[in-house]
């Protein structure tokens, strides 16, 4: 028997719950990639040799972060598991074997790209010219590669404690800290790109401090221990990996629809990054909405309240519907301002108009997926996820690299990330329809 829909208080309740939370992780997220935009805005006055060390450097650098996002995700949902059924210690506890497994990876990390540097840079046919900046780039910036990661797993610690406030502030006062030291070791101290990645590096690591300071506090507060765990730290790990694997395959995804673009020509490339980024911007907003979902997802779970979770997940799911629907719109309204921006190239407008049309279509879906894909991770369906986004890139890559075969340009490339999302909306929406996920406790079993 279908259950009654919640009553309209309910329903603005919840609301204001996602809003509370998602306005705040919206603002941390875009807060990010200014990092690196402060840093190609100052290093690029260098020269550009210095800016095209930046660029791959960059990319080395946020692939070795990146695929170690689940330390977020999964820390997320262990905790919220925990403040869902009253037990703060356990939650901080859980976030704390977290934070010791983002250590031990990042310095594993670090001690791996130190020497490997001119071997990653030379990985993507660095001209002679740019790739000692890049070298230089990357060796420094890797000594911050264990604060990186430590920020993404306290960040998931105090998501999963419903705090989005928090990381916002120390988003906020990093990119300030990164802007102020970039300049003045850059041009200050004379150390040229290397100044640059120090500032990062220092930012970083004071961001990453003022995460333990808040998490020790809580720690010291609820008389949680802060010592490693092995057996936490194993358990984080195994609940770490699908989503591990989830974000490899989505990656795949985006090297495969780029490395099509490039077969097409120059371009075409061009226009596809134009189209990639805006869709990236457009995500980080969908995304505030599935960090949401991780944290109320998790705490209802874990208070034992599946009835509520499905109801908290229909409401997100129309709020992504709503968001993608209008984040669409707008990119089509403002298509015409939108491409001086990047290009002025002619032939580049002309292939980017009708693939950045196919990205805005296909926003809608893309906000249920966000949705449906936080929810999942909040539940700590990590393995279905996997399989999910495995199964995704199996339907994606022959299709996307039939593409210049069959005569196809970028945006018959865009309808195939369209299909991409299309499979992810039915994988997602079918696990979610079926109920399995909606597993509660303290732990999930």
């Amino acid at each position: 028997m279908p259950q009654a829909p919640a009553p309209p208080r309910s329903g603005r309740r919840h609301d204001r719950e996602i809003l509370s939370l998602a306005l705040p992780a919206f603002g941390a997220l875009v807060a990010e990639p200014l990092f690196l935009l402060t840093d190609s805005a100052i290093v690029g006055h260098l020269g550009t040799a210095h800016l095209a060390g930046l660029g791959v450097a960059a990319a080395v650098l946020a692939t070795a972060v990146n695929v170690f996002v689940f330390l977020a995700y999964a820390t997320t949902a262990a905790v919220a598991r925990r403040v869902g059924a009253g037990d703060l210690p356990a939650a901080i506890r859980q976030g704390m074997d977290g934070i010791w497994l983002a250590l031990l990876l990042g310095a594993v990390t670090a001690a791996a790209a130190l020497p490997a540097a001119p071997w990653l840079v030379g990985l993507f046919g660095t001209s002679p010219t740019a790739a000692p900046h890049a070298v230089t780039y990357l060796r420094v910036s890797a000594l911050g590669i264990p604060a990186m990661l430590v920020v993404l797993a306290a960040t998931g610690v105090l998501r999963g404690l419903q705090d989005t406030r928090t990381p916002l502030r120390i988003a906020v006062a990093g990119f300030g800290a990164n802007a102020v030291l970039n300049v003045l070791l850059v041009y200050g101290a004379g150390l040229g790109i290397a100044g640059s990645a120090w500032g990062t590096v220092i930012a970083q690591c004071a961001m990453a401090t003022a995460y333990l300071v808040v998490v020790v506090r809580g720690a010291r507060r609820h008389g949680a221990s802060l010592r490693p765990d092995a057996a936490g730290i194993r358990a984080c790990a195994r609940a770490g990996a699908p989503l591990l694997v989830r974000t490899l395959s989505l990656r795949a995804v985006l090297l495969i629809a780029t490395g099509v673009a490039t077969r097409l020509g120059d371009a075409e490339v061009a226009a596809h990054q134009i189209v990639l980024t805006l869709w990236t911007l457009m995500a980080f907003a969908l995304d505030a909405i599935a960090i949401a979902g991780q944290a109320i997802i998790g705490r209802m779970l874990g208070a034992g309240d599946g009835t509520e979770a499905r109801s908290v997940c229909r409401r997100m799911v129309g709020w992504g519907v709503v968001s993608g629907m209008l984040l669409g719109l707008l990119v089509v309204v403002a298509r015409p301002l939108l491409l001086p921006l990047f290009s002025t190239d002619a032939s580049v407008h002309r292939l980017l108009l009708p693939a950045l049309v196919v990205a805005a279509v296909f926003q809608p879906v893309a906000g249920v997926v966000f949705v449906l894909d936080g929810v999942l991770m909040g539940a700590g369906d990590g393995p279905y996820l996997a399989w999910a986004m495995l199964a995704t890139l199996a339907v994606f890559a022959p299709v996307a690299l039939a593409v210049p075969a069959l005569g196809g340009g970028l945006t018959a490339l865009w309808w195939v990330m369209g299909l991409m999302m299309a499979v992810r909306l039915l994988t997602l929406g079918l696990r979610t329809a079926s109920g399995r996920w909606l597993v509660t406790g303290a732990v999930r079993g």
